[in-house]
């Protein structure tokens, strides 16, 4: 399973420190196990209605089947996930993290919030949603090891943003050869 970042960003030194290779190996593993649950019920999710309620969703059925372990694994891949394809195709699994993310008690644990937040730094700022997750697993971290001041600031979103005047590109054109006689 590869990341925006790789391995490398998951252990270079930085904001975070950087895990050691057997926790995001178990990390990883935990991964794995969801994995193709997941990317089956968002790729059903991304076909079907996108207004039903979410315990109607595939996703939604997929949540309601795990334990606290099982969400958070499954947030995490999510999150990996959508940080790694970022797109208009990413909505059902945008949705499923925002869900989780609004869930309390999953027990998560320092490690686990400081790779994902690691992830959402090396997705950069394109990922509007990158921080959603993690955010809201730190707050359920108990106050002392709460990452929450290496945290950037909530972002505006992109729509309340000014918008950039862009020069004026002149895009070289080649041209046609000039045909034989």
């Amino acid at each position: 399973m590869a990341s925006v970042a790789g391995w490398a960003a998951a252990s270079t030194p930085g904001t975070f420190p950087p895990l050691p290779r057997a926790v995001a190996q178990s990390l990883y593993r935990r991964m794995r196990a969801v994995a193709p649950a997941a990317r089956g019920a968002i790729d059903r999710d991304r076909t079907t209605d996108s207004e039903r309620a979410f315990a109607d969703t595939a996703c939604g059925r997929l949540v309601g089947s795990l334990d606290d372990a099982g969400l958070r694994a499954l947030g995490m891949w999510t999150h990996h996930w959508c940080m790694r394809f970022y797109d208009d195709d990413t909505r059902a699994g945008r949705r499923l993290v925002r869900e989780i993310a609004a869930r309390q008690g999953l027990g998560w644990t320092a490690d686990e919030v400081r790779w994902m937040l690691r992830e959402s730094l090396s997705a950069g700022p394109a990922a509007a949603d990158r921080f959603t997750l993690p955010r809201a697993a730190a707050t359920q971290l108990p106050e002392a090891d709460r990452p929450l001041a290496e945290l950037p600031p909530v972002a505006r979103p992109l729509a309340e943003l000014p918008p950039v005047a862009r020069p004026e590109a002149r895009v070289p054109h080649q041209r046609r050869p000039e045909p034989l006689r």
